[in-house]
Parts: C-alpha cells; structure tokens; sequence
C-alpha cells in the first residue's frame, strides 16, 4: 500500500515513521519511507536547520514541489511506501496547505493517516524544536485543521482511504501502522472500554489494559485510550475546585518508537489546560467516532466493578449504539454476574462472558487471518 502520512507539527513523526520502516523490516517487509521536510532541506542547503517555514511562501511551495517530484520518479515501482508530509501549517504567515493535489494524485496514494498525540506532548515538542509562541489552544485548532485537510484529500483521490491514527500513549504502535500499510487484509477493531470513572481501579484497570493487548495482538486495533487528554482535563478540574488555577501539573509523557521528547519532563499550566476543556471534549466525541467508522468491527469490555456494578459508562454505551446504527459488528465481553440489559443483547453480534471466549469465536470465524501475517 501506498501511505501518506500527516500530523501537525509536535508530532516528531520522522523518529516514529522511521521506527515503523525498522519494524517492517523486522518482519521481512520492505517498506520505503520519505520525508519530505528533509528532501525540502536538501533541495535548499542555505536554509538553517529549524527555519524552512520561515521562508516566503512561494520559496516553500516550489521546495515542496521538488521534493514531491523526486519521491514520485523514485517510487514509481515501489509496493509498500510512507511519505511523511503535512496538509497544512499555521505559522507566521498564517494557515497554509501543505500540498498540491496534482502531486498527490500523481502518486496515487491507497491510505491517508493523520497521525495524533496527547496535545500537552505536541505542544512540548514544538516549543522544544521551534522558536515559536504557541498554545495549547493553538495546537488543539492546528490538530483539527490537519485531520479535515487530510480528509479531504482522501475524498479527492477515488478508491483512497482515510483514517485517524494514535502515535501511542501506553502502547506501540508501530506494529498497527505497520499493520495498516503492509497487512490491510487484516480486520479494524475498536475496543471500547470504560475509562475516565476507572482510573482509581488498578485491578480493573489491569484487566482493560490486558484486553487492550490481546486485541492488538490479532488484529488492526483503532485505541481510544492512545490519546487520554480527558484524564488531564480531569486534573485540571480537580485542582481549579481547589482554587490553584494558576499552578502547574506535571504530566509524564508516554511515547513509543523514538521520541527526542519522550524523557523530558512537561509542565502544563492548570488555567491554560481548562482554557481548552471544550476542545478536548468536543474533540473526543468526534475522534472516537471516526475511530468506530473507520473500523469493521467494535469489541467491547464491560468488567464487574465492585458490589457487582456492570462497569457500563455512559461513553460505552454511545459507542455501542453508534456502531449497531452504522452497522458494524458488535461484540460485547460482559463480565458482570448480572445478565446485560435488552439495550445490550438486541445490538449485540454476539454477547461472551470473558475475553478468551470472544478470541476462541473470532479465531475460528477466521477473523485472525494467516499467522504469517501478525506482524508481531
């Protein structure tokens, strides 16, 4: 498959997009990788490192269509390929495209992915890798405005695909961008999982982490949980209620596949993270959803929290009925003593009362698909 690649800038996708190509090769895939920052930067050697978007914009877009040119004279045989790139920027000059459909329909892309990441790690690595004035509200409009432009190129190139992808939190995700480009056969799960009135639960928490896994082992898995902004919002709303708006959080940045920031410490302002409470919010609803549309299948967890309580929140259930309603196959993991409700069994594919019970039935559906194509 043929891939292009987005993200706003904060995502260091170079360092991932790299590790993904070592992956493949691991698995005894080629899979060629450009990045069209670096080829821009070699067609312009008197350009400091860092300072590119800085240029006069008919200086950029020239650079851009250069680099373009060669990856399309350059791969014109390859099977497997990423080209790293972005579809828009905001910057000095403002909001800009980021790319000249020609091009890209000269290339003939099979996928677009927009890549995205927790918003407080995207804004640390912008100001850790540019001199640049931005905020967190900032990132949070740029990220929007790069996953609708990557979308709409997709609509303007017939039979192309377009998905949203988590770099990853808690977990690699090498493997399902690998996965995606390389193994497209393979079935597109979203889990679904409480989240947010869990967090102080460590057994239960452990069991959803462990679902999450053996998912992903077998399948091309969509994770709402690779992006958790909500818990930091939830931080912010504890400590405002305190009274120490202007105080700071500390937040432990997770990331996979080579990150120059993934050990720096960040520092967030609790005033500017409530500041962007309706974007996170806002931003989720649309996110999951997508990430449900974009998916052939929805297997949900829903564990027995203490005194017997179905651990259904309110997210689940949304999600569920969204998927029945977009006809996707729903399957439910009900671990509660208590029997589901009708609103469960009636969208239910198919109801199993433990994880091992659901991967037996997908495995002999023939979902899993060859063993010499999990990529692990």
């Amino acid at each position: 498959m043929r891939a292009i690649i987005t993200g706003q800038v904060g995502m260091d996708k170079k360092q991932y997009l790299d590790a993904v190509r070592d992956f493949a090769g691991a698995q005894g895939e080629p899979l060629s990788v450009y990045h069209i920052g670096d080829l821009m930067y070699k067609e312009a050697p008197d350009v400091r490192p860092g300072r590119i978007l800085d240029l006069p914009l008919s200086r950029l877009n020239s650079l851009r269509r250069a680099a373009f040119k060669d990856v399309i004279a350059e791969s014109r045989d390859t099977k497997n390929l990423i080209v790293n790139t972005h579809a828009t920027f905001r910057w000095r000059h403002g909001l800009f495209a980021a790319f000249d459909y020609d091009q890209i329909a000269a290339l003939q892309p099979d996928l677009f992915v927009c890549l995205v990441d927790n918003i407080e790690v995207v804004h640390h690595r912008l100001h850790l890798e540019h001199d640049i004035d931005a905020t967190l509200k900032d990132c949070m409009v740029w990220r929007e405005e790069e996953l609708l432009a990557t979308e709409l190129m997709s609509r303007a190139i017939p039979g192309s695909k377009f998905y949203i992808m988590a770099r990853g939190r808690h977990a690699d995700t090498r493997r399902t961008l690998f996965r995606l480009v390389c193994r497209p056969s393979l079935k597109k799960v979203y889990p679904s999982f409480p989240m947010s009135h869990v967090v102080d639960m460590p057994d239960t928490l452990a069991e959803i982490d462990q679902f999450r896994a053996k998912l992903a082992e077998h399948f091309i898995t969509f994770d709402p949980g690779d992006v958790d902004e909500k818990l930091l919002l939830d931080r912010a709303v504890a400590k405002a209620a305190e009274g120490k708006v202007d105080e700071w959080l500390d937040v432990t940045p997770h990331s996979f596949g080579g990150s120059r920031a993934a050990k720096d410490p960040i520092r967030v302002r609790v005033r500017e993270v409530l500041d962007i409470a309706g974007d996170i919010d806002g931003q989720i609803y649309m996110r999951d959803f997508k990430l449900i549309d974009q998916s052939d299948m929805i297997v949900s967890l829903i564990p027995e929290l203490p005194g017997g309580v179905p651990g259904l929140s309110s997210g689940v259930e949304r999600e569920l009925q969204h998927a029945f309603e977009h006809t996707k196959e729903v399957y439910v993991v009900w671990k509660p003593k208590k029997n589901p409700s009708p609103f469960i069994t009636e969208t239910a594919t198919k109801v199993f009362r433990s994880v091992d019970e659901a991967l037996a039935h997908f495995e002999a559906e023939g979902m899993f698909g060859e063993k010499n194509l999990f990529g692990h």
